[in-house]
């Protein structure tokens, strides 16, 4: 099969969750619900993988194309597997409290990765909040305030904006707020251990949700600490690129392009999501036309692009 110098055009998974509602369509998503919470927008997850939409692997899931040909990305080991996952999530309703274990804890409970993850807020109706660390500075304060039910009195809030970035280590407990709409970066993993849920009833169930506490209580971080980041931006002709985040195991940046811009692709393959505007992508003299909601894939064989008409992107690579 050719490997051409093209994009992967990806095809998102849609997940219905009980805190979802109806603003991912604003994305371009024909939505199966008004409950829909999460677009697995680039993902190989066997629980929501994406689909190629043009070339030779069209029809074909990220996830297949990722073992058949890792030539287009930059090469791998056999049997690892795709380590990023790319989502937007609408939080019509608050996200149960939460907290993702560290590659070791997932790797001894059968899981390859953990889940370190991030968020760009993409909306945020006027008093949204989201939920991200603690008070509590020892394991037992913690402990005992799940416990005695006062997880509420520990809980940091923190009010948010669109455009704002979030980086949420492993060990974080955390959750988005109701009416923040986010772009989620993460390692490739659905491992979720709940603290709390807010006492609601699954409607699909007639029941509460289960909780986690012990496995939550044995990975998150006490006491807790915000993480240091420095986003950092350039500037070339028609764009302007900030890295938001440059950590152990991606990247996220945001690219701003106001006109017509020449730029490269120097890692093994990118991740790229049109979250505002629309444009063409052009590769070896062919154009792709991207608006608001596109997800694409820049393999190794696209070195060089050329992005074309009022866009802003986020974009994200392994490190």
């Amino acid at each position: 099969m050719s490997l051409d110098a093209a994009p992967l055009l990806l095809k998102a998974a849609l997940h219905e969750k009980m805190w979802g509602g109806t603003r991912l369509q604003d994305y371009g998503f024909q939505l199966p619900s008004d409950h829909t919470g999460e677009a697995w927008i680039a993902s190989a997850h066997p629980h929501g993988p994406s689909t190629v939409m043009n070339g030779p692997f069209g029809g074909k899931t990220l996830g297949d194309v990722w073992q058949t040909t890792p030539e287009l990305f930059g090469g791998h080991k056999d049997g690892q597997a795709f380590p990023l996952l790319v989502k937007i999530l609408d939080a019509n309703r608050d996200l149960s409290i939460q907290v993702h274990p560290d590659d070791a804890y997932a790797q001894a409970h059968g899981d390859l990765y953990g889940k370190t993850e991030s968020w760009y807020i993409l909306s945020a109706k006027p008093g949204a909040q989201l939920y991200y660390g603690h008070t509590a500075k020892t394991r037992d304060e913690l402990s005992q305030a799940i416990h005695s039910g006062h997880i509420r009195d520990i809980l940091r809030t923190i009010p948010v904006k669109a455009g704002e970035f979030y980086y949420v280590p492993a060990g974080t407990l955390h959750a988005l707020g109701t009416g923040i709409v986010a772009l989620e970066t993460q390692q490739s993993s659905d491992m979720t251990f709940r603290f709390y849920d807010f006492d609601r009833v699954d409607p699909s169930t007639g029941k509460k949700r289960d909780l986690q506490i012990d496995e939550a209580l044995a990975v998150t971080t006490v006491p807790h600490h915000d993480p240091q980041i420095q986003p950092t931006t350039t500037t070339g002709p028609n764009y302007q690129l900030t890295t938001l985040v440059s950590a152990t195991y991606f990247a996220v940046e945001k690219l701003r392009v106001p006109g017509t811009a020449q730029l490269n692709q120097s890692h093994h393959y990118m991740i790229q999501t049109v979250i505002d505007g629309s444009g063409t992508l052009r590769i070896n003299d062919h154009d792709y036309p991207v608006k608001k909601g596109t997800t694409y894939l820049l393999p190794a064989t696209v070195h060089d692009y050329q992005l074309r008409g009022d866009l802003t992107i986020i974009g994200s690579f392994a490190k």
